[in-house]
């Protein structure tokens, strides 16, 4: 109750009861707070906390969230990761203090962020040896927080590689398979999480537990695709494959949807000549096959240079065949059989030959290319689509002959999967039918802009699409997903919802991991 006093000294007495007042309630966070750093403090690592620079561990690829965590772990064994997470868990579900594995930073939504929480830096476990064994059934052996380019740069002194890639290299092992991990590769090997053998996992209790396909094959397909809410993964045994030379690197352009997604299709079906299938979609873009003669040689130059791309709406098939240099006679035979049965646009065929790690790291060379203009650590509004295969023509229908006007924020990956490379134990939803579509926008937001090049317009747009999928009833499933509610991802999981609460009551039943996801905010109760 305030006492009125005239004037001047109402306003002393208000002000000294404000002061009062948020005193308290300061005193009441610090009395919170403070002790749990503390507890961190106490445990016996190799590694350490960090309770001061933290803030790198706020941001990521996506640039749109930014959480401060209360410490850092940087470990430097698997046990300190067991350590932490196992005191975590000790203290319980009612301290609100939550764990995120963080790998490369390349989350877009805050995923591998925790809020007054413990992020762990997976790359300080790059230091535990690599380990590649040849033989009939080749493997390596991996931290979680090691980068695929370095599993590339290692296993290719052998002769080796891994079978399936994502389109950027430069990310851990661990993030990519709490995913998926898909890129051209996927029609022909599936993700990179049909391509694991065994794997070491921190649970939500701060086990640490072995598990494949035989041995606690729940927790193994559980993780895989688990987006983070099962476990945290150490370490990972890869599946390898022989390693090519060389890559003949192909693009061709199309001007009709419908051909380009028959021709896409027969390619991804029986035994495929090439490796590696992508596609993209080009809207009103100026001088489109001039860009490309700085990677690609055109095979009519002439014809080439008169193709005209403005204005319309084209569509380019991307392949890729790898062959080591004794095959050059036969492998030039093979493509040029497989391309005379396409369809696109003979004078838009450009052909390039590099080496086989030259062509799977290609995206890091427009990463150097981006950060020397400033242009890579913007926001990343990306949104991530599978489609089923009846429903693609009408999703190209509304979305690039209506939604989009020109694709000048950012590329448009759109490919082709075979469901029956995908295993269906695994965590990660993907649409019924046989054969479904990645549909990817790659924005990138112009800072300050208002334009279509901004972020919000980039947002409204990514909103527009998901309102038509959903009115539609196109069966869409969202890849690298992100939600507000949970029953958003009761939707999202559909008639896999129980058995992800099951899962996620077995092995995090505290709900301390992944608070970046929020699909979980309290304990989990399953019966």
């Amino acid at each position: 109750m305030l006492v009125s006093f005239p004037g001047q000294n109402n306003m002393l007495v208000l002000r000294s009861f404000m002061i009062l007042f948020f005193s308290c309630i300061t005193i009441k966070i610090n009395l919170c707070f403070p002790s749990i750093p503390s507890s961190l403090k106490t445990l016996s690592i190799d590694g350490h906390f960090d309770f001061e620079q933290v803030e790198h561990a706020a941001k990521d690829f996506g640039n749109r969230y930014s959480y401060l965590p209360l410490a850092v772990l940087y470990p430097k064994s698997v046990s300190d990761v067991a350590t932490t997470v196992n005191h975590v868990w000790q203290i319980g579900g009612g301290s609100e203090l939550k764990v995120a594995a963080r790998g490369h930073g390349h989350s877009l939504q805050g995923q591998a962020q925790a809020h007054r929480g413990v992020v762990i830096n997976m790359e300080s476990l790059q230091g535990l040896k690599m380990q590649v064994h040849t033989g009939n059934f080749p493997y390596v052996d991996v931290s979680g927080g090691e980068l695929w380019i370095n599993i590339l740069r290692q296993s290719l002194k052998h002769g080796l590689a891994p079978k399936s890639w994502t389109d950027y290299l430069h990310l851990t092992v661990g993030g990519t398979l709490s995913n998926a991990g898909i890129s051209g590769q996927a029609f022909r090997h599936g993700p990179q999480i049909s391509n694991v053998y065994q794997l070491e996992v921190v649970t939500g209790k701060g086990e640490v537990v072995n598990c494949s396909e035989k041995q606690n094959s729940d927790l193994f397909y559980s993780v895989l695709g688990g987006l983070g809410q099962f476990g945290i993964i150490t370490r990972a045994r890869i599946s390898l494959e022989p390693a090519p030379e060389m890559v003949k690197w192909i693009r061709m352009v199309y001007t009709d949807f419908a051909t380009f997604t028959r021709d896409q299709e027969k390619l991804i079906s029986g035994q495929s000549t090439f490796d590696y299938v992508e596609g993209f979609v080009i809207i009103n873009r100026t001088g489109l096959l001039n860009n490309w003669r700085s990677s690609f040689n055109p095979q009519d130059p002439l014809q080439a240079s008169q193709f005209k791309s403005d204005g319309r709406r084209l569509f380019c098939l991307e392949l890729a065949k790898y062959f080591n240099h004794e095959d050059m006679v036969l492998v030039n035979q093979e493509i040029k059989t497989s391309l005379s049965q396409l369809n696109h646009i003979p004078s838009t065929l450009f052909i390039s030959e590099v080496p086989y790690m030259e062509f799977l790291d290609r995206v890091h060379i427009s990463e150097i290319k981006l950060r020397s203009r400033g242009l890579w650590e913007v926001p990343h509004p990306w949104l991530n689509l599978f489609i089923p295969k009846s429903k693609i023509h009408s999703f190209a229908q509304e979305v690039f002959g209506n939604i989009l006007t020109d694709t000048s924020s950012g590329p448009i990956l759109i490919y082709p999967v075979n469901k029956s490379k995908w295993d269906n134990r695994t965590s990660v939803v993907i649409p019924e039918e046989d054969v479904f579509y990645l549909v990817a926008f790659l924005s990138s937001a112009v800072p300050s802009s208002t334009g279509n090049d901004g972020l919000e317009q980039i947002l409204i747009r990514n909103k527009r699409i998901l309102d038509y999928c959903e009115i539609a009833g196109l069966g869409v499933k969202q890849y690298l997903p992100h939600f507000s509610t949970q029953g958003e991802w009761k939707s999202h999981f559909g008639p896999h919802w129980e058995a992800f609460i099951r899962r996620k009551s077995t092995y995090d039943p505290s709900a301390i991991l992944a608070p970046g996801q929020r699909i979980f905010q309290k304990p989990i109760a399953y019966s």
